[in-house]
Formats: structure tokens, C-alpha cells, sequence
């Protein structure tokens, strides 16, 4: 795999389909974002414990709190996303990448550039939360009449 990418790389419909430059540049990418993640929720866990110790009065205490709540819903979040940008390494060295769970089709570097843990094409995406949706809906009973 190439790792020297020139620093204004762009993988482009030009070059073949998910090639080792393309594969080093979407790698690059979610290191990147999986770094960064990373260093939020360092600064989230420093700032937990900065602020806990619990003073003022009711109102400072309930905001206090909404704060933390937002802080450890964020700190959840990334925590899900590192697992879903670790996962999509492990499908650039598997040689997935790129490709649709569903269909096998190239999901698209346009949908990759905006969604690089992208699975699904976009069209396989919108089927399975239209069957998502279906069977939450109450008008479609899910064990029958």
C-alpha cells in the first residue's frame, strides 16, 4: 500500500476502484478522525473530573448535571464511532473496502468521502431504512393479525 500520499490527494472516478492509493488515503482519513475522536473524549474525561465536585445551589447543580449527561452521551458516541472507524480499517486490510454489505457493489468514493465507515450503497442504505421504518410502524404489524 502506498502510505507517501501528496497532501492534496483526492481519490477520483479517473483511477481504478478502491487501488492501493485510494485504500492509503481513506486509511489516512479515519486514523485522522479516529485520532481526534480520541482527544474529545480525552478532554470530556478531563473535564468530568475537573468539575466533580458538586457545588452551588439546586439550579447550578441541575446544570451542572444536563452537562455531564451531554458530555457522557458525546463520550458514548464517540466510543461508538471508534468501533465503527475500526472496523472499516479492518475492512481496508480485509480488501472490503469500499464495497456494499448487501450487494457487493462499489459503494462510491463521493459516499465514502462524506461517510468513510460507510457499509451500504446509498440505494441499499435508503431499502433497509424504508424496512427499518416499516416494521417500526404500528400500521404494519410484525406477528400478524
Amino acid at each position: 500500500m502506498i502510505e507517501d500520499l501528496p497532501a492534496d490527494y483526492r481519490p477520483s472516478a479517473d483511477e481504478p476502484y478502491m487501488n492501493p492509493r485510494q485504500l492509503a488515503y481513506f486509511r489516512s482519513k479515519l486514523l485522522d478522525w479516529r485520532q481526534s475522536l480520541i482527544e474529545e473524549s480525552r478532554q470530556t474525561i478531563a473535564h468530568l473530573q475537573e468539575g466533580s465536585e458538586v457545588r452551588g445551589d439546586e439550579i447550578d447543580r441541575a446544570s451542572q448535571e444536563s452537562e455531564y449527561t451531554l458530555e457522557l452521551r458525546s463520550r458514548d458516541r464517540y466510543r461508538k464511532l471508534i468501533a465503527k472507524i475500526d472496523a472499516a480499517l479492518r475492512r481496508i486490510d480485509d480488501g472490503s473496502y469500499g464495497y456494499c454489505d448487501e450487494t457487493g457493489e462499489e459503494i462510491g468514493i463521493q459516499r465514502l468521502e462524506v461517510r468513510p465507515i460507510a457499509t451500504l450503497t446509498v440505494e441499499a442504505q435508503e431499502r433497509r431504512e424504508r424496512r427499518d421504518a416499516r416494521y417500526s410502524d404500528p400500521r404494519y404489524p410484525s406477528h400478524g393479525p
